[in-house]
């Protein structure tokens, strides 16, 4: 009996300490300054300072586990030893210079570190008195198609956490307005007499674009089988002939859209030489409701491309484009869209390379050291930009003169997307083939600043999302103009060689 209480009472004291160090650790390792000693993301701190979740009408500060960790009871433990596992692995053999701070930053990322049952540990109650109607709604929806639509809080409040510079979630009725007088106004768009590239000027806006003529010719369209990453719908490869058509030389900027809108807005506004709101645009076209957020993301305007608008937007912009310039502007078809970014090439894509060497494929992407020079010189992608949208001057043109047509934003096409498109035409030559007659979805092409190699072929093909783009849109109806979930699309025009353009014995 002895003997027993002399090992017992020992393990009871033993067990006892180990109990009360581990939950000392807990508590010491669950504290923020202990979060921020291996966290040393340089934003992380502040940005959760100047954040909603920090500045509080209680003075309640959210710290970095609640936010982070599922709470106790709902795997927090196992969450707080992987979690840490990683972050002291990360500590010890990597190099903080070399991650994308700002990549990690984005939703698809911040996602994986927030768990949903984070934010409804604290935010029980869904229907606050002081949500606004529009509030209300998309917390219905949310409530009614969360476990089905793999909704998440931070699609809507990415900034609750960290503050995000210019972030919002509501409606933007000041979006778009001109606010200087430009230096320079076109009062005419370009005349084209010939078969020749040529600068096209948007009447009553300083804007201008460059559009390239594009050679007609014969390829094959859709990619081989064994091409890498190639997919089942580029196939079978289907020959086709393609007439000349003019193309613009890069996507339509947000410079080229806001001139649109600015003049074509639900709310029928212009702007007088004082900046404020004047009689409506006498335009036919009747363009986009003001959106719902920032759809630049906060990236900035300009020369990039314009982003976050839907397909309807860009065919609304391509018919408003040919009233005012007395052209015949649209979206290009697939076939044109592949042929004009292919150049007259056959490979995988217009550049050489193999595209196994330039994705980076799992564990071994940080060991493999393949020569990406090429396709760093040609395309803005995953693996050069950072995490967003760049402007054309970052990369150089294809042999037809066109920029980034594999990259940067992925591009509307007009066709209608089927798996089995090129399997409907016949074995013959095709003559500029225009998809099928019907559909749910758009095509869309090339790649874009979020894809890896495998995606910015030539053949690549995708297509529109149109439900799960508009998932977090708060409006009922949602926008038929904006996408609230979709930042990497754009477009680029194409204006056909007709009469208006020169062409005065158009080819049949």
């Amino acid at each position: 009996m002895n003997k027993f209480w002399i090992i017992f009472l020992p393990g009871v004291v033993l067990g006892m300490l180990l109990i009360l160090g581990s939950n000392k650790a807990i508590k010491v390792t669950s504290k923020n300054e202990f979060c921020a000693s291996c966290h040393i993301h340089p934003q992380a701190t502040t940005s959760w300072k100047q954040s909603v979740h920090y500045i509080t009408r209680s003075g309640d500060k959210t710290g970095c586990i609640e936010c982070h960790l599922p709470p106790k009871g709902q795997g927090h433990l196992p969450a707080k030893i992987k979690t840490g596992t990683r972050d002291l692995w990360g500590q010890l053999f990597k190099d903080p210079e070399s991650f994308d701070w700002e990549e990690k930053s984005m939703l698809e990322n911040a996602r994986k570190h927030v768990p949903e049952s984070s934010c409804l540990y604290c935010h029980e109650t869904l229907f606050t008195p002081e949500l606004s109607k529009e509030g209300e709604e998309a917390h219905l929806y949310y409530d009614q198609t969360e476990k089905t639509n793999d909704l998440h809080c931070i699609n809507c409040h990415l900034n609750a956490g960290h503050y995000i510079e210019g972030y919002t979630h509501e409606g933007n009725e000041s979006f778009g307005m001109q606010k200087e007088e430009p230096e320079i106004t076109y009062d005419e768009p370009a005349k084209v007499i010939s078969f020749k590239s040529f600068t096209e000027y948007i009447p009553g806006s300083s804007v201008s674009f460059e559009m390239i003529a594009i050679p007609g010719g014969d390829f094959n369209m859709g990619s081989p089988d064994d091409e890498p990453f190639r997919d089942e719908d580029e196939g079978p490869q289907v020959r086709v002939k393609i007439t000349p058509f003019f193309m613009g030389k890069v996507e339509v900027t947000w410079d080229e859209y806001l001139a649109f809108y600015a003049r074509t807005s639900s709310e029928g506004r212009s702007t007088d030489t004082e900046g404020s709101r004047s009689v409506p645009d006498a335009d036919v076209i009747s363009g986009a409701t003001p959106p719902y957020g920032q759809p630049d993301q906060n990236w900035g305007m300009g020369d990039r491309p314009v982003i976050s608008i839907t397909h309807h937007a860009a065919e609304t912009y391509c018919k408003w484009l040919s009233i005012v310039t007395g052209k015949t502007y649209r979206l290009p078809t697939e076939a044109e869209w592949e042929y004009a970014c292919r150049a007259g090439t056959e490979s995988p894509y217009f550049f050489e390379g193999d595209p196994k060497d330039f994705q980076r494929m799992g564990i071994l992407a940080s060991i493999r050291k393949n020569d990406t020079t090429k396709i760093n010189t040609f395309v803005v992608y995953k693996g050069n930009s950072p995490a967003k949208t760049q402007e054309p001057s970052a990369i150089k043109p294809n042999p037809f003169g066109l920029k980034n047509m594999p990259g940067n934003v992925a591009e509307f096409c007009s066709d209608w997307y089927s798996e089995s498109t090129y399997s409907m035409y016949p074995d013959s030559i095709v003559t500029d083939p225009k998809g099928p007659p019907s559909g749910e979805e758009k095509v869309i092409r090339g790649g874009s600043f979020r894809d890896e190699a495998g995606n910015l072929r030539s053949a690549a093909r995708d297509h529109t999302r149109t439900e799960q783009w508009l998932r977090t849109d708060p409006q009922i109806p949602k926008s038929k103009w904006w996408y609230s979930d979709c930042y990497h699309v754009g477009f680029r025009v194409v204006c056909e060689y007709d009469e208006k353009t020169g062409n005065l014995k158009p080819e049949t």
